[in-house]
């Protein structure tokens, strides 16, 4: 896991409120709010990992892509490198500092062009090379970085493995020498031999080029080995945050209490003694959003006052927000 951050370290990103509504069609010219990412906020300090984790369908990927403005954010701010993102000037330099890694690099990857050009792509974009041979060099860096052989650069994306696809991706957001790189789920596309090759990447890369991560997984083991402070969200909303392994240790949200019971223990001893702890009925649809706290139809603590307000993200202890009225 990487050091914690001090905090006198800036913040190279802050999210305040961010929300991102898409309408759904229901019926002849009927249509419903699916709220995605309902009022979102956290910073991320320079040179630090935030994971952000929660189940499948919870917007962990719609934050990750409403802040690079690959989703124009319905509302709420972002300010990126002590300059708020909106303008078509301000997301053009921060696509210039800030790039994504996608989930699967079967579909990320076009199949038309070879290696070089999609790695090339970024540079071509921003104009970052003085002649051909200059391009091909950094070309070739990248792929050294990344752990591919020059010989590559000329074969396409089909030729390769889901591991090599995925450096080629990571090769691909690298080019432009960013400063934030927005990992969503790297890994979850792999066999677990190469995700751990990939995830030992990501950290060697961050240490070597000073990076900073925005690292999405529903994965919490990976998460944890891998970020500064982890964020758990829920139906859109965050619901608890603090370092790795405090939150891991000792989880305070009956949500991510939850989350992390059923997380394996290669410990038949604990794992008899630690039950995993089952939630009661199913997600509910976020057309159709429960009033108040978006976790009280299956939380054990649920009380009245749960359903008629939303508890706000607190602080709780340093450093350690939870959203929850019975703590």
């Amino acid at each position: 896991m990487s050091e914690i951050i001090t905090d006198a370290r800036p913040n190279l990103l802050e999210v305040r409120d961010l929300k991102q509504h898409f309408n759904i069609p229901t019926g002849f010219l009927k249509s419903l709010p699916l709220k995605a990412v309902d009022g979102v906020s956290f910073e991320i300090k320079d040179g630090e990992i935030l994971g952000l984790v929660g189940e499948s369908g919870c917007g962990k990927t719609t934050v990750g892509r409403s802040i690079l403005h690959l989703y124009k954010p319905t509302s709420g701010e972002v300010i990126f490198d002590g300059e708020k993102i909106g303008s078509p000037q301000s997301i053009a330099n921060m696509r210039r500092k800030a790039q994504m890694v996608f989930q699967d690099p079967y579909s990320s990857l076009d199949p038309r062009m070879t290696v070089a050009d999609i790695i090339g792509e970024p540079l071509d974009v921003h104009k970052m090379y003085a002649n051909r041979a200059e391009r091909m060099e950094r070309i070739r860096e990248l792929m050294n970085v990344v752990g591919l052989s020059s010989e590559h650069a000329t074969r396409y994306a089909h030729e390769f493995s889901g591991g090599q696809r995925q450096r080629i991706g990571i090769a691909r957001a690298l080019a432009v020498q960013p400063k934030f790189v927005v990992c969503d789920e790297p890994v979850s596309a792999l066999d677990v031999s190469i995700q751990a090759q990939i995830i030992n990447m990501f950290e060697d890369l961050q240490k070597q080029l000073s990076l900073t991560y925005l690292f999405i997984a529903h994965d919490l083991l990976v998460v944890k080995h891998i970020s500064t402070r982890i964020a758990v969200m829920y139906l859109g909303k965050l619901i608890e945050i603090g370092p790795s392994d405090e939150l891991y240790h000792k989880p305070i949200h009956p949500y991510t209490i939850s989350l992390l019971s059923a997380v394996p223990v290669p410990d038949p001893n604990y794992a008899r003694s630690h039950k995993r702890i089952l939630l009661e009925g199913d997600v509910p649809s976020p057309l159709h959003m429960p009033s108040g706290c978006p976790f009280r139809t299956r939380c054990p603590r649920a009380t009245a006052k749960c359903a008629e307000v939303m508890p706000e993200l607190k602080e709780v202890a340093p450093g350690r927000k939870v959203a929850c009225h019975n703590i």
